[in-house]
């Protein structure tokens, strides 16, 4: 170990602070989320997709992470729409590694 600390890849206190407490509708937001991560990442990964449409992908599940307090995932979604809005061919293999460890945070509190 050598003592570095990393963020979590779901911030809980944000979570609670946008549902109010609700602890089932946190639960349905997460479920929400896991729903349409997956495909959304897909569709933002796939170098032979409109570039429109995975932007706008990129836009929704930014959006989505923000929600939940994904903050890794709505950064880097954050920065993949602006690059395939620019023209540039983003790099997505990170956002494909932070979405799976905020499914696997998602399916831990399950």
């Amino acid at each position: 170990m050598t003592g570095a600390t990393t963020a979590p890849s779901l911030d809980r206190e944000q979570l609670r602070e946008q549902t109010g407490g609700d602890d089932d509708l946190a639960a349905e937001i997460l479920g929400l989320f896991a729903g349409q991560c997956d495909r959304l990442v897909a569709l933002v990964a796939d170098p032979s997709a409109d570039r429109r449409a995975r932007a706008d992908a990129a836009h929704t599940l930014k959006g989505s992470a923000a929600g939940i307090g994904a903050g890794e995932v709505r950064a880097l979604c954050e920065r993949i729409e602006v690059d395939l809005r620019a023209g540039a061919e983003p790099e997505t293999g990170t956002l494909r590694e932070a979405a799976a460890r905020v499914l696997a945070a998602i399916a831990d509190a399950a």
